[in-house]
């Protein structure tokens, strides 16, 4: 059933833990507006992203364009589910911003999946590589996971809990 408030949806959770399975599902539920960061980043930069460097870099020039757009669409009433990592509390700050801007309400998304689960998606992904994903190793995982901050209630979001199925 849509939702009437517009409302900003973004996820926190580890590579693998589910967020873009989550997101697609929310988005179709809700009949919101999906936007995912792993396809904006594949269709535009694809080609050019080799490193983890490359994706903090071209990450923050979607950001740059991905903002504003979604503050105009909370503004006319739309509810967006943005399928980006908020992994940090730093990371977090972009997207309080965006609903701030919109005057919207929100939803943190915390997707808790134990790594053996994680590491076994990421498998399957990696042999299945559906559009935006990235061939990931467990090395680049556990990486990956080292910049991972849990949301703390301090921050002040709306948070819904998910658990691995």
């Amino acid at each position: 059933m849509p939702s009437t408030t517009p409302t900003l949806h973004f996820f926190c959770g580890k590579a693998g833990a589910g967020k873009t399975t989550v997101a697609a599902k929310l988005a179709q539920e809700l009949d919101a507006i999906l936007l995912s960061e792993d396809i904006w980043l594949m269709r535009l930069f694809g080609d050019q992203m080799q490193t983890f460097d490359d994706y903090i870099r071209f990450s923050k020039k979607l950001k740059s364009v991905i903002g504003p757009l979604t503050v105009d669409l909370l503004r006319a009433g739309n509810s967006v589910v943005l399928d980006f990592q908020a992994n940090t509390k730093l990371g977090r700050g972009w997207f309080r911003s965006l609903f701030e801007q919109a005057g919207a309400a929100h939803l943190l998304h915390e997707l808790r999946t134990s790594d053996e689960t994680c590491l076994a998606r990421i498998a399957q992904r990696n042999i299945e590589r559906p559009e935006g994903s990235h061939q990931l190793s467990e090395e680049d995982f556990r990486h990956v996971s080292s910049f991972f901050q849990a949301p703390e209630a301090a921050e002040g979001f709306n948070i819904r809990i998910h658990h691995a199925s």
